[in-house]
């Protein structure tokens, strides 16, 4: 009975790490889409601490009012801001300027312009940011290594259990009766 529960479980294990790679690494570099961990409360409860959000690149000319979108507010500066668009003011010349607010700030954003969006928040997934954040570079090889040890040891477990399976295979028919064959042709044992 306990191995049908760690078997349930390891597999269990195993699928949620495979979908959480897949959404966090997999899917995102498929579309070009860039995970960012969230920072800072301004977004909460929408993108609380820690989340990680998936930001996917869009033309400004396609963001619309209520979108969340990423902005760098200093193009020397890589740090992001990641918003709701609250108004979105259009010009003769084609470019657009947005304001953008975080859910629970009561001001807005300074104006924001079209060169300065990179991307809309495409999904998050809470606490999976800090993770993130946690394995980037400087513990990136510790992860790794974390990970392959863990994988390791679950194929283990499954190699041993299925070993111990067969060698108690022959003697579980030991105890069993014999049963005689007969042919039928001359109606004689076998």
């Amino acid at each position: 009975m306990l191995g049908g529960l760690w078997t349930g479980f390891s597999w269990g294990v195993f699928g949620l790490v495979l979908v959480l790679a897949g959404l966090t690494i997999v899917v995102p570099r498929i579309v070009g889409a860039v995970p960012l961990t969230v920072l800072s409360s301004s977004m909460e409860p929408s993108l609380p601490v820690g989340a990680l959000a998936v930001v996917r690149p869009v033309d400004p000319a396609n963001v619309r009012i209520d979108d969340v979108v990423t902005y760098l507010p200093n193009p020397d500066d890589p740090f992001a801001i990641t918003h709701r668009v609250i108004e979105i003011r259009d010009y003769a010349n084609g470019s657009r300027d947005f304001v953008l607010q975080g859910d629970a700030n009561s001001s807005p954003d300074p104006v924001v312009r079209d060169y300065q969006v990179r991307g809309r928040v495409w999904y998050s997934i809470p606490h999976l940011g800090s993770l993130n954040s946690y394995v980037n570079v400087a513990h990136k090889h510790v992860a790794v290594l974390a990970v392959a040890g863990a994988l390791f040891v679950w194929a283990l477990s499954i190699w041993l259990r299925t070993w111990r399976q067969r060698c108690r295979a022959p003697h579980a028919g030991a105890g069993r009766r014999r049963h005689d064959v007969i042919d039928v042709a001359d109606g004689q044992r076998v």
